[in-house]
Order: structure tokens, then C-alpha cells, then sequence
């Protein structure tokens, strides 16, 4: 790991600051060349996210910063970013801030047909462990994340959705 490296995994997500962009799985590659320049590859968790400029800012800042002066910041589309890319440790402090981290994320072989119902999906409660849960909106305060309620604890609850 280089040390460009160790600076950019420090940088964290916009929309859940408790995650570093290494945690999230979003920093795929930092290279620094013989020139002292540094170049960062980061990848969307879905097309379209709004914080890509913000995480590309934070992380220029944050090399800047540390002393490289030249520091360019590229996005990577392919391969597609996965939830299954989220490290243990970031689905740790997910859970540890109330937000219910994603299971396996489904895989296809071939075409996705479209269905028009709601995703099943592994959820536990975050503060009490409970399976008993009921999905109150698909769509939450981003578009990674849907919003569910337990209905033991009765506690609403935000859960990063598998992708």
C-alpha cells in the first residue's frame, strides 16, 4: 500500500460519514507515480450518485493536503460497483449507527426480468437483531438505501440495499 493510498482510505462517504470510501468499497485503485503525482480511480454505487463530486473533491483536498500537488481523480464503471464490495469493518459501523447493512447481493446470469414488487431482502433490525420487519419505502434519504420499521422494537430503521 502506498502511502497516497493510506491518505485516500481515510477520505469518507458524504452520505454515510461513518465509511470511509475504502470501507464502502468505492476506492478501487490510488497509484503514484515516479513524478509524485497520484492518480485515483473510484467507482459509483449506482449510476448517476450525487456525491461522486464530492467524494472526487474530498479526495484531491485530502492529498493536497498531505503534499501531492498533482492529483487527478478518474471513475471507474466497469466492473459495476457490488454491495458485496462493502469491507467488514464498514458493515460493522453501519450497524454500530443504525443502518441495517446489505446481505449477498443477488446475482443474475442472463437477462433481469422486471418485477414490479417489492424486493424480499435478509433485513435485521440494527438495534435489537429482529427479522420481523416491514419495509415502509423502497426509496429512503438516498437512492442506495430503502427504509424499513421493526415491528418488535418498533423502531424505523434505514437499510443499504444489495446490489
Amino acid at each position: 500500500m502506498t502511502t497516497a493510498y493510506a491518505v485516500a482510505a481515510t477520505v469518507t462517504d458524504p452520505e454515510m460519514p461513518m465509511l470511509t470510501l475504502e470501507d464502502l468499497g468505492v476506492l478501487r485503485d490510488v497509484r503514484e507515480d515516479a513524478d509524485g503525482s497520484v492518480d485515483v480511480a473510484i467507482t459509483p454505487t449506482y449510476s448517476g450518485c450525487p456525491a461522486m463530486a464530492t467524494m472526487r473533491d474530498d479526495l484531491v483536498h485530502r492529498l493536497r493536503d498531505a503534499g501531492y500537488a498533482d492529483v487527478r481523480v478518474r471513475v471507474e464503471l466497469s466492473p459495476a460497483w457490488s454491495s458485496d464490495w462493502i469491507t467488514d469493518r464498514g458493515r460493522a459501523a453501519l450497524a454500530e449507527h443504525g443502518i441495517s447493512p446489505p446481505g449477498a447481493a443477488p446475482i443474475a446470469s442472463g437477462p433481469v426480468a422486471l418485477n414490479l414488487l417489492p424486493t424480499r431482502r435478509a433485513v435485521a433490525c440494527p438495534r435489537c437483531r429482529s427479522t420481523a420487519v416491514e419495509l415502509t419505502s423502497e426509496f429512503g434519504p438516498t437512492a442506495c438505501k430503502a427504509l424499513y420499521r421493526c415491528t418488535d422494537c418498533l423502531e424505523p430503521f434505514e437499510h443499504v440495499k444489495e446490489i
